[in-house]
């Protein structure tokens, strides 16, 4: 093989080596960048996925609601929920509420630190559930027909 037939062969070896190189680099989707959730204004901000669900399923029972009573729909999709949005005021309600219980905690019981935390090891003894028993707003009174329906049960 002649010298020319050597250094052509090498050159788009180079060259094809190259092309297929650069593409290889900019066909690559770029890898998801994973994002912790957004707008936390009372829990922490670097909240594991794992706590921050069981919390919010927490208060979906205390409260007998659904995710969508609290996070308002998204603007571009009515049928998935923008969790970081504040269009919905349950949602500073229940930050409210939240920073009600820590006090209460905290002052009555002696419980510091992170809400998250001490919510999810069960370190608080006022949660949603102690006031709300899966209704959306506590009762100020017994129901007197659930104690009178008890009452007949009884006999």
């Amino acid at each position: 093989m002649n010298t020319f037939r050597k250094k052509k062969m090498i050159a788009t070896l180079v060259i094809v080596g190259i092309v297929a190189f650069g593409s290889l680099s900019f066909s690559q989707a770029p890898q998801p960048h994973r994002e912790g959730p957004h707008n936390l204004k009372v829990l922490p901000k670097n909240i594991d996925h794992t706590t921050l669900i069981a919390i919010m399923h927490d208060f979906t029972s205390a409260l007998n609601y659904h995710c969508g009573d609290c996070h308002a729909a998204s603007p571009t999709n009515p049928k998935e929920l923008d969790f970081a949005s504040d269009a919905n005021p349950k949602k500073d309600v229940a930050r409210h509420m939240m920073k009600m219980m820590m006090k209460i905690n905290r002052k009555f019981f002696k419980v510091k630190g992170d809400f998250a935390a001490n919510y999810v090891n069960a370190k608080y003894e006022v949660t949603c559930y102690t006031c709300h028993h899966g209704n959306e707003h506590p009762l100020t009174f017994p129901d007197m027909k659930k104690m009178e329906h008890m009452m007949m049960e009884k006999q």
